[in-house]
């Protein structure tokens, strides 16, 4: 089984948690949510001698991707990926919250969109995509099985959820994805949030209010 380590920052107008996850042995690197601060980004891999393979996007509000374009710049190999219907929400300041949160347009383009069960081979291992519309209709949690690790952006929080009252938001829809994809997931699994701290799915089942 490949080890990983995750090295997280807080980054960003809104605090977004921004995590770079790597093979221990082989340094190849999956960048989740860039929120901001490229320049910071670019410095940590150089500094831990990390070799990007892809950013993986959870969702396209622009507080989780504004650095991924920096990314891009910096490792022009690397892939950008976001859920399949999320993709226009990175074409839309509108959608993506950037005009109406900061007052300036953020726009870009993915490289890749992934579907919900979808599997990539990455960082040596496996790692499924699981679709929980709701914060937006293409949010994706990236599960790492044999580690027991999930990634899942504004999905799940510590004792709480995310927001549905953005565009393309669906309090049913996220409330059901939860219960059916994730709290489905072992019980084990550390689950990392696009804001504040990691919780685990057991502790969620049992602790979270909004269930």
């Amino acid at each position: 089984m490949a080890e990983l380590n995750i090295i997280s920052a807080v980054l960003g107008p809104v605090s977004t948690n921004c995590y770079t996850v790597s093979n221990v042995q082989t340094k190849d690197t999956v960048i989740i949510d860039p929120a901001d601060s490229g320049d910071h980004l670019v410095a940590m891999i150089e500094d831990q001698v990390l070799v990007p393979r892809a950013v993986l996007l959870t969702h396209g509000h622009f507080d989780h991707c504004m650095a991924a374009p920096r990314l891009k710049e910096a490792y022009p190999e690397i892939e950008i990926i976001i859920g399949k219907d999320d993709a226009e929400w990175l074409r839309d300041p509108e959608k993506n919250l950037s005009l109406p949160f900061i007052g300036t347009p953020f726009t870009m383009e993915a490289d890749r969109t992934v579907e919900d069960g979808e599997v990539l081979d990455i960082l040596g291992t496996k790692m499924q995509c699981i679709q929980v519309p709701g914060h937006t209709p293409g949010g994706m949690c990236y599960y790492f099985p044999e580690q027991h690790l999930l990634f899942d952006g504004d999905t799940l929080f510590a004792g709480s959820v995310g927001r549905t009252d953005f565009p393309g938001g669906s309090q049913d829809a996220l409330m059901s994805g939860i219960r059916k994809k994730i709290f489905t997931l072992p019980e084990e699994t550390l689950v990392f949030p696009g804001h504040d701290r990691p919780t685990q799915v057991g502790r969620e089942i049992s602790e979270n209010m909004y269930f």
